[in-house]
This record gives C-alpha cells, sequence and structure tokens, in this order.
C-alpha cells in the first residue's frame, strides 16, 4: 500500500495511492490526525484499529501537492554514513580516508533534525554565507512501526511500518569544519522526503535499485545489496540500549557518486535540480535555491 500526504483544497490530507501512482483517495482523519501524516496511521496501528475508511474522492495525484509522509518526525532522524561498500571507496582519499566505512565494526549512525523534512517536489534552500558545498545523497529510507529496545537482527524487520525516499542533502564543508556530521546535516529543507511511504507488506529494501540525477545528469545508481550493513542490522545497532519509537525514520546510506567524490568535487548551486528514483517505491525531484 502506497499512503501519502498531500494538500487539497488548502487541506492536509493523509490517503491511499493507486498502485500505479495516478490518483489518490483520502482516509477518514480528523484534521488534528492529517496534520501528524502518517503518524497517526502509526498511531492507530499501534493502538490495535484498523485503518480509516477512504472518504473523498478520487483525485489525480498530478493535482494534489504532494507532502512529506511524515511531514514533522517526532524526533530526529537517525542517519547511517558509508553504509555502501562502492561509497565507502570513493571516499577513501577523502577527509574521511581515516574512517572507511567499509572497514567498520559498526555502522556510523548520526542524526538530522525533524525541521529538515521537507515534500518530494518543495525547494530546498542553501544557506548563504554558511556553506559553499552542499551536496546530494539519494538514500532508502524505513519508518519504524512497532517500537522497542534492543531488537534482535532475526526480528528486526517485523518492527517496519514502511519505506520511503530520502534525499540526505549535507553541507560538507560544514560538516568537516565541525569534526562531527549533525550541523552540516541539519539545515533546514536539508531532507526531502516522499513521494509517499510503501508499507513493509508491499516492498522488499533488500534487494532495490537506487539512482539519482543532478540535472538530468545520472550520478549515483546503486543496489541496497551493495549495503555494507544491512537494514536488519542498521535496527538492531540503533535499538542497542535505545528504545526505537513507532514513526522513528532511519535513513541507511548513500551510494557512490555524491559530489564530494568527484574530481574535482560538484558542489551545488541555486538551480540545480536533483532527482532522486528508487524502484518500488517512486521518485523525489527538488531545485536548489
Amino acid at each position: 500500500m502506497k499512503i501519502a500526504v498531500f494538500r487539497s483544497e488548502g487541506r492536509r490530507q493523509v490517503g491511499v495511492v493507486a498502485d500505479d501512482g495516478s490518483t489518490v483517495q483520502a482516509l477518514a482523519l480528523s484534521d488534528d490526525e492529517a496534520e501528524r501524516g502518517a503518524l497517526a496511521l502509526i498511531a492507530r496501528m499501534q493502538a490495535g484499529q484498523a485503518l480509516p475508511d477512504r472518504a473523498g474522492p478520487l483525485l489525480p495525484w498530478a493535482s494534489v501537492e504532494p507532502e512529506a509522509p511524515i511531514p514533522l518526525p517526532h524526533r530526529n532522524l537517525f542517519c547511517v554514513g558509508r553504509n555502501y561498500h562502492a561509497h565507502a571507496r570513493e571516499l577513501s582519499g577523502s577527509v574521511f580516508q581515516a574512517n572507511d566505512g567499509a572497514k567498520e565494526a559498526w555502522p556510523i549512525v548520526f542524526t538530522k533534525v525533524p525541521q529538515t523534512v521537507i515534500g518530494p517536489r518543495d525547494e530546498v534552500r542553501l544557506p548563504a554565507g554558511i556553506t559553499e558545498q552542499v551536496d546530494y545523497e539519494a538514500e532508502l529510507a524505513i519508518v519504524i512501526g512497532k517500537g522497542g529496545r534492543n531488537i534482535a537482527r532475526a526480528d528486526a524487520l517485523g518492527h517496519i511500518f514502511g519505506y520511503t525516499v530520502v534525499n540526505d542533502v549535507t553541507a560538507r564543508d560544514v560538516q568537516m569544519r565541525h569534526q562531527q556530521w549533525d550541523l552540516g546535516k541539519s539545515f533546514d529543507t536539508f531532507c526531502p522526503m516522499g513521494p509517499w511511504l510503501v508499507t513493509a507488506d508491499s516492498f522488499d529494501g533488500a534487494d532495490t535499485r537506487v539512482r539519482c540525477w543532478v540535472n538530468g545528469e545520472l550520478r549515483q545508481d546503486a543496489r541496497t545489496q551493495d549495503l555494507i550493513f544491512d537494514i536488519p542490522t542498521l535496527i538492531e545497532t540503533c535499538s542497542r540500549g535505545i528504545t526505537l519509537m513507532p514513526g522513528d525514520i532511519i535513513a541507511t546510506g548513500t551510494p557512490a557518486g555524491v559530489g564530494m567524490g568527484m574530481t574535482p568535487p560538484s558542489w551545488l548551486r541555486a538551480g540545480d535540480v536533483v532527482r532522486i528514483a528508487i524502484d518500488g517505491l517512486g521518485e523525489i525531484e527538488n531545485r536548489f535555491v
């Protein structure tokens, strides 16, 4: 099932998208519930309630204003660094050479603040005077449906509500300047998300294709089979001594082909358009301004 959050006639609504992505139909949620996006459905599921009935007319997807499936996460996003073998290799000669992800015993985990999240077609704002090295990172993200602490790897997939697409936009100079990653990852609008959330019973994240284009040029193209730490391992790791909550988001890392890894590096500028597609999930496209 594809669950989308969108605006129509000035109201935020949560709905179900047709399998072919052509139409969306709103669910019978209160305005307060709809403001929470997919978090409202996850909360209902945790309470043992069924999904609400479909209540609105069938609307062409192209006619609505799509928003992020979780417009405002309830806390920071968990994010994983250098989690594709080829991406770890492309950065092995960079400032990160001392921390080659392919040689790490544990995943590298950092966070992005909730205010980074924007919709699948929204504009990303470049922080003028703060950074000159903004980069893109196409990523598969998982959304937790069933919370827990110390989740065993063997049980991890049962804790996933669904999957979505994110762009882990990064200010590389800020990331390096502070010798940690949160600030360089957490500027407002630095996490486009969408176009919808595909429930776990309809998608397998273990082997899907992740691609990214900048101004129409294909930059990233990989399969999630290339992950150094797979999805169950990431859930197990993030829940070690930490209670994962329903609605938590874990971005699983980006493939090779980021701007920082090019010779010379290629940074995003105002007017650039980044499109990210993941097979089975759809695509997002955002202009940088």
